[in-house]
């Protein structure tokens, strides 16, 4: 890779992390819109290939890095890290004092996410409609299940890096909005925010053994049931629309502005122009993958 395919590779990557800070974002949306999708997923499948580590242990250590696509991931992983350090304060902070606004950039981001990928589904069929309709039921399902109350203790932090990291590279699945459903969104977002480093290094270690377990079903069931898999997962981002709705507890909103629900208070200008530049981000994304495809 040359320096500027690098640069690339690590910018797409803190559009991942950024994705991924947001509850109800799906950092593998980002990856897909970006057309690195399948290469991150072949990245991460070699990892628990035997034949890598043969490689490996045959001392090709050059032999082994391509296998895994090792400056793909590097890049990759850096522009992720730097997204989630200096994004994660600046996220809790906007919620917290702009939350109307905040919620419609995600709620246009994830809109313009779904119709991008809708319009690349061709050949419509009853039963694709049906997988569609089951996605949107899951993504309805799980938006109305209110945060559980859950342990801080470490065990519990390692599972939660284990079960987001896999949604976190689904497209459609935010790995933050499953922390909020694990109770431990704010958590992990405070823990980030304050260096607290047993806490991240915990939720890493979960992380990463979550990642190299799942990849390889994902890997397989992408290469044999990849039409029926994305279809659920677009009616999964469709369902989770609701959770992103920008005015869905104007009780909340009201409290956070020091405001009562009138009209006034509901920020609609604001709100409109903010989904409108979500919507404009993912549309962008997806012009330039377009054109490098």
């Amino acid at each position: 890779m040359s320096i500027k395919n690098n640069v690339g590779v690590a910018l797409k990557g803190f559009g991942m992390g950024a994705a991924n800070v947001v509850p109800g974002v799906s950092g593998g949306t980002i990856a897909l819109l970006c057309g690195i999708f399948g290469e991150l997923i072949d990245s991460l499948n070699a990892f628990i290939t035997p034949s890598t580590w043969k490689t490996l242990f045959r001392g090709d250590f050059r032999g082994f890095l391509d296998k895994i696509h090792g400056k793909f991931l590097f890049w990759l992983f850096i522009g992720i890290l730097l997204s989630v350090f200096t994004l994660a304060k600046l996220v809790t902070w906007t919620l917290r004092l702009y939350p109307v606004q905040t919620w419609a950039f995600f709620f246009g981001l994830i809109a313009a996410s779904a119709l991008c990928m809708l319009r690349d589904i061709r050949g419509w069929q009853a039963k694709d409609i049906l997988f569609t309709v089951a996605g949107i039921a899951l993504g309805l399902l799980t938006s109305t299940l209110s945060p559980a109350e859950t342990p801080d203790s470490m065990w519990f932090i390692a599972l939660c890096g284990a079960i987001a990291v896999c949604t976190m590279i689904l497209p459609g699945i935010s790995g933050s909005f499953i922390l909020v459903i694990l109770g431990k969104y704010d958590f992990i977002m405070q823990a980030v925010g304050s260096m607290d480093i047993p806490v991240i290094c915990v939720f890493a270690a979960g992380a990463v053994a979550g990642i190299l377990a799942f990849s390889k079903f994902l890997h397989w069931l992408l290469a044999r049931f990849e039409r029926q898999t994305m279809l659920i997962l677009i009616g999964f981002v469709i369902g989770t629309l609701v959770k992103v709705w920008p005015w869905s507890d104007m009780a909340a909103v009201s409290a956070a502005n020091n405001l009562t629900a009138t009209p006034g208070a509901m920020h609609i200008p604001a709100a409109i122009i903010c989904a409108v530049a979500g919507a404009a981000f993912v549309l962008i994304l997806e012009l330039r993958s377009g054109k490098k495809a």
